[in-house]
This record gives C-alpha cells, sequence and structure tokens, in this order.
C-alpha cells in the first residue's frame, strides 16, 4: 500500500479555524488527522504542499516512524509548531488507514486497553456575562449534563501582575462555580501563561480553599526555572505542556519534577505515537497526561485511542458541547459524553472509529480566526 496524495480542509469559526487532513491511498482506504492552528493555519497547509512533494506521496502508511523521520529531519530545518503540526495530522490519518486495514481500533495496536471510559472535563463553557452569578448558572449547566470535571480563567486580561481588586473578583467568580458544581466536581484553574511566579504563588494560595484539580501554566511556558519556583510553593498539582511541540523538549520539564500533569496536544507534538511516547517517559517520573484538547472530533477521536492504552491518562479536554457545538456535524461517529458518567466510551471500530465529512465541512468556511487571550471579552471567543 501506498499514499497517493492528500487533500486538505479548513473549517472555520470565528475564534478557531480546524484543519483536517485526509491522506489517500492506492488501495482506496483513506484516514484522517485534525489539528487546530491559532493565527498559522495557511502557513500550515503551505508547509503540508511542500511535505506531500517532498515526503507524503509514494510513503507506505504503516511505516509510521520512517514518515515521521524524514518529515522531521528531513528538511534539516529545525522543526517547530507549523511542521509539527503538520506532521501530527499526516501521522494520525496513517494511523486511521493502519487501523482500518488490520480491522482494529488504533488502541489494539498500541499496546491495547486499559481503561473502557475515558473521563472528560469541559471547556469553552463560561462564553457569558463574566458575573459571579452568571457563571454559576453556566457552571451547573455544565454538571447537569453529566460532566464530573470542567475547567475556567478567571483572571481577565490579567499579566504578570493582578491588583487586590481584579484578585478579588477572581476569587468570587471561582467560588461562585464551586458552590454551583459541589464538592465532588473536579475544578481545573487556568492560569494561560499569565503571571509572574510570585504572583502565580499569591493568587494559588487565595483560591486553594475551593480546592483545584490543578494549577495551569501559572508562568509563560519558556522558563521553567519560574514554574518550578512555583510548583516548590504551592500545593495544588501543576499542569503545563500544551506549547511544547517536540518530546524532547519535556526532557527538562521532567528532570526538574515541576510538573504533575503534562499537556500534550496530539495536534501539535507530532500525533498519537510521539505522545505515547511521550507518555510512556511521563509515566517513569510518576507524571500524569492529560491532553490539551481544543480541535473538533477527529482529534478528540485520537486523543481517546491514546487515552485507551495509557496506563497514566487521567482526563480529557473537551470544548464542543459548548464552544462552537455545530462543528460536530463535520465528522460521523463524532464521540459524546455519556451524561451518566461524564466519560467518554471506548470506541471499538476500526480505526480512529470516526469519518471527515468534506461536504458537511463546505458549511464552515475558512475564516479570519482571531483569538487573544489578553483582550477584552476574550472567555466570549466572538472576535469583533
Amino acid at each position: 500500500m501506498r499514499i497517493t496524495g492528500i487533500s486538505t480542509h479548513v473549517v472555520g469559526t470565528p475564534w478557531r479555524n480546524l484543519t483536517y487532513v485526509v491522506v489517500r491511498t492506492d488501495e482506496g482506504l483513506t484516514g484522517v488527522g485534525e489539528t487546530r492552528m491559532l493565527g498559522r493555519t495557511d502557513a500550515l497547509v503551505g508547509y503540508l504542499r511542500e511535505a506531500e512533494a517532498n515526503h507524503i506521496a509514494g510513503s507506505d502508511p504503516f511505516a509510521v516512524e520512517d514518515l515521521v523521520r524524514r518529515m522531521k529531519y528531513g528538511d534539516y530545518g529545525r522543526a517547530g509548531e507549523i511542521v509539527m503540526s503538520g506532521i501530527a495530522v499526516v501521522e494520525t490519518a496513517c494511523w486511521d488507514i493502519k487501523g482500518k486495514a488490520l480491522g482494529v481500533p488504533v488502541w489494539q495496536l498500541l499496546g491495547g486497553r486499559v481503561t473502557d471510559r475515558v473521563k472528560a472535563y469541559a471547556n469553552g463553557w463560561y462564553t457569558t456575562e463574566r458575573t459571579p452569578e452568571a457563571y454559576h448558572k453556566a457552571a451547573a449547566e455544565v454538571v447537569a449534563r453529566g460532566y464530573r470535571a470542567l475547567k475556567i480563567d478567571p483572571f481577565g486580561t490579567g499579566h504578570f501582575e493582578l491588583d487586590h481588586e481584579r484578585s478579588a473578583y477572581a476569587v468570587s467568580l471561582i467560588e461562585a462555580v464551586r458552590d454551583a458544581i459541589g464538592p465532588d466536581v473536579e475544578l481545573m484553574l487556568e492560569m494561560h501563561g499569565r503571571f509572574s511566579p510570585a504572583t502565580a504563588v499569591r493568587l494559588a494560595r487565595e483560591l486553594a480553599p475551593f480546592r483545584p484539580a490543578w494549577l495551569e501554566e501559572p508562568v509563560p511556558p519558556e522558563n521553567l526555572r519560574a514554574l518550578k519556583k512555583v510548583a516548590d510553593k504551592v500545593e495544588t498539582p501543576i499542569a503545563t505542556g500544551e506549547r511544547i511541540h517536540d518530546r524532547i523538549e519535556f526532557r527538562e520539564l521532567f528532570e526538574s519534577q515541576a510538573a504533575d500533569i503534562i499537556q500534550p496536544d496530539l495536534g501539535h507534538i507530532g500525533g498519537i505515537l510521539e505522545t505515547r511516547k511521550l507518555a510512556a517517559t511521563a509515566e517513569t517520573h510518576y507524571t500524569l497526561v492529560a491532553p490539551h484538547n481544543v480541535g473538533g472530533s477527529v482529534l478528540t477521536a485520537a486523543s481517546l485511542q491514546l487515552a485507551a492504552c495509557t496506563p497514566n491518562f487521567k482526563v480529557l479536554e473537551h470544548f464542543n458541547d459548548f464552544a462552537d457545538a455545530e462543528i460536530k456535524k463535520v465528522v460521523r461517529g463524532a464521540p459524546e459524553v455519556d451524561p451518566e458518567t461524564g466519560c467518554f466510551a471506548l470506541s471499538h471500530a476500526p480505526g480512529l472509529g470516526v469519518e471527515f465529512d468534506p461536504d458537511a465541512a463546505a458549511a464552515f468556511p475558512q475564516q479570519r480566526a482571531r483569538f487573544d487571550l489578553w483582550a477584552e471579552g476574550w472567555e466570549r471567543r466572538s472576535p469583533k
């Protein structure tokens, strides 16, 4: 079997463009991969056009390791977010083809399952008025849909510092959310790399009474010593990793022991097997894995393949019941959260267990998507 070519499809919303790649073979089998780029979609599409000619066309879709190696190193220049995302969508599609050809789900090819269901946490649910009352109502609706975990960034446009008034307001939002969801639902606290270590530590202590499940990206991701400074001073588990695009770059993070949970994005770090390798390394450091997952249903399905066979998997992020829920229409067999358990059921269908629908995708053309976490009203995800 050989790859004959790829087609690229961009599904647009005002705040995010989702890039789907369909890989075709000479035996008629196809596979699909997905990633979500912020402000670099055209660059990704351009890279994929060159990579198709240089590396992808004519390759054996079963030889995943070889294709990834050539795409990553065959152009000599150091691979960054765009290249690793391009690798990810093609690599994921190859696993989809491989599973379909063999009649098994991808998780069966990666060691077999260790679980039958995967806990989900909700994100994108707080696209409402930024008040304690509105957040209380929105959080209660999340729990009513069956979720047993949810995440929120309550810090507005905070950057490095957060004054007393804005800090107190952020605390009031979290107090309202905790009151709405009760004591047993996990509440993840997102900082989006906003703060200096001193500010992050102060806020973590002020929010500790509401028992956050983790503190995510408390400081900008480039300085791991700053992250360790926070980790050494707070009791809340530290989560990070969505903006690391090569598993090799996690080495220093593991050595520092600054993170309790890593959050690689399958769509940015080279795909399913690259993330599975990273998860195995994390396991040797007693670190949990909770992938960043802000894409659509194909990326969710791929992340669930990883979850099924990963002993140190914690929970999977899910946007698509809240922000842009209509984009689930572009994928047949889109994974859904069971309202009785707050979990995704494990798919036993061959490959990823989903199919991309290009005709449905045509209803969501690429947009000039914009998402600025330092702009007023960013949480509504409705840029002007």
